[in-house]
């Protein structure tokens, strides 16, 4: 198991340094460079951007830049942003708890209604009911993140009047209930796609189950069904939910991104939309490294759930 641990911890630093190569040359080789913004207004001279150049260190060359600025990375210092000289971890950090809000309220969600719609398919293969999940699926897995909450700001809070239009919280107000009408929405839109996927997976994982040879031997021994379907079917159709769990971060980030922008959401999804915009170069580093780190962070947490759940997984692993 340690060994296993230490292969897949080397495994995740390099991609995690073959990531950090390929963005920060894409970012740095972009058009207009980090001063485009200061440039375009006209308000510094020529001086003024050398001097800026000179001061951020980019006026040497890129494999240097990045050799420093992995340096920097590696002992704690992420840098600060261009715009308000804040340090990328604090700013980071002030946009992280919105963000990890949304996304384990829309997982919740998704799972619970996810997984609910698959174990009702596969009990009840071919039926009206799965034939309908089925389709209800590739639906949402069709209709594009923002045009659906663009949708449910117009129905629920423009014509109904019964959510917010966006933000995390009513200014000057701030409590659980006001803050859990804000998420209502958001959570919602960002859950669509996750729980279309959930119950597709689950359908399938649950199908494979219950046409094993123990299930039909419990079946022959006169098992009651609910004691089937919960004590040996669930149970085992849940090991390969733990695996997508984790390989789902990523999209729930990316999804989280466009959500936020369209419910003017304060997590990171709009920190890196602004930061961009702004050609901040140190924050939008910082924050692919991070986002990044989750990602391997939650396969990684995943393969050793799955590992601990399932004992041949720990054999193998030996």
């Amino acid at each position: 198991m340690a060994r296993y641990l230490l292969r897949r911890l080397l495994q995740s630093l390099l991609l995690l340094a073959l990531v950090s190569v390929i963005a920060f040359a894409i970012l740095h080789l972009a058009p207009g460079g980090p001063l485009a913004q200061f440039v375009a207004t006209g308000d510094l001279g020529t001086e003024d951007v050398d001097r800026l150049m000179k001061q951020y260190g980019l006026d040497r060359p890129l494999p240097i830049q990045y050799l420093d600025w992995a340096g920097s990375i590696a002992t704690g210092d992420w840098g600060n942003s261009y715009r308000d000289q804040l340090p990328v971890l604090k700013k980071i950090g002030m946009h992280v708890g919105p963000t990890l809000e949304l996304m384990v309220s829309s997982t919740l969600l998704a799972m619970f209604i996810g997984g609910l719609i698959g174990i009702l398919g596969a009990v009840r293969r071919y039926s009206f009911f799965d034939h309908l999940a089925t389709i209800g699926a590739m639906v949402a897995l069709s209709i594009p993140t923002f045009w659906f909450g663009l949708a449910v700001i117009y129905v629920f809070s423009v014509n109904l009047g019964w959510l917010p239009a966006g933000n995390r919280e009513t200014i000057g107000d701030g409590s659980f209930i006001d803050r859990l009408q804000h998420l209502v929405a958001p959570c919602i839109v960002l859950a669509l796609v996750s729980t279309a996927v959930w119950s597709r997976y689950m359908r399938s994982s649950m199908l494979d189950v219950v046409n094993q040879d123990y299930i039909r031997t419990a079946k022959s021994k006169g098992v009651p069904a609910m004691q089937i379907l919960l004590r040996h079917a669930l149970r085992n159709a849940l090991l390969p939910m733990i695996t997508i769990t984790g390989l789902h971060v990523s999209t729930l980030l990316s999804g989280a991104l466009v959500t936020e922008t369209v419910f003017t959401w304060p997590g990171m999804g709009r920190l890196f939309l602004d930061s961009v915009s702004n050609r901040d170069y140190p924050v939008v580093m910082g924050m692919l490294m991070f986002t990044a780190c989750m990602v391997l962070l939650g396969s990684l947490v995943a393969d050793l759930l799955y590992s601990v759940a399932d004992p041949r997984i720990k054999g193998a692993s030996k």
